[in-house]
This record gives structure tokens, C-alpha cells and sequence, in this order.
């Protein structure tokens, strides 16, 4: 039984970003129609657990992208324009 949500998250500037994202939280098992919208700065998927959905603000963390409301280091607004070049490279 899955689960639909929509995160606000930090640092979500371009596509190239929103590449990165969709790319790498389609490779986690069981999260499905991920879709990132830059202008409102939300990743919305499907998960079918709680621990699941942890798993995937943790990538989003990892990858740059802290929730909103979350603290923003520097080291995720440093980490964030990394995903951003990589999106925009492939």
C-alpha cells in the first residue's frame, strides 16, 4: 500500500538539480513517480513506508538538498551545487 507525499526542500535551484534528484531517488527500491518541481522547490514520490520516506530525506540531505525547515549548512548548500553540475552534465 503506497503512500503519497510532497517535500519542500532546500537548495533546489535548475533542472540540472532536479536531475540529480530524480535520478537518484529512482534508484532507491520502492520509491516511485518521483517528480521534482523547481519552481515551488518540491520533490513529490510514493513510498510505502515510514522508513522509506526517512530513507529518501536522507538521500535528499546527502545529495544537498536538506527539508525545509531543516538546518541549510554550508556543507549542504557546497554539496548542492555538485548535484546540480552532475544533473546538468548528463
Amino acid at each position: 500500500n503506497t503512500m503519497n507525499t510532497t517535500i519542500h526542500i532546500q537548495n533546489l535551484k535548475c533542472g540540472g538539480c532536479a536531475n540529480t534528484i530524480t535520478k537518484n531517488l529512482a534508484q532507491l527500491e520502492d520509491i516511485t513517480e518521483v517528480t521534482v518541481n523547481v519552481e515551488e522547490s518540491t520533490v513529490s514520490f510514493a513510498y510505502p513506508t515510514e522508513e522509506k520516506l526517512m530513507e529518501v530525506k536522507e538521500k535528499l540531505k546527502t545529495l544537498g538538498y536538506p527539508e525545509d525547515g531543516e538546518a541549510n549548512s554550508l556543507g549542504s548548500k557546497a554539496k548542492s551545487y555538485v548535484s546540480c553540475a552532475i544533473g546538468k552534465m548528463s
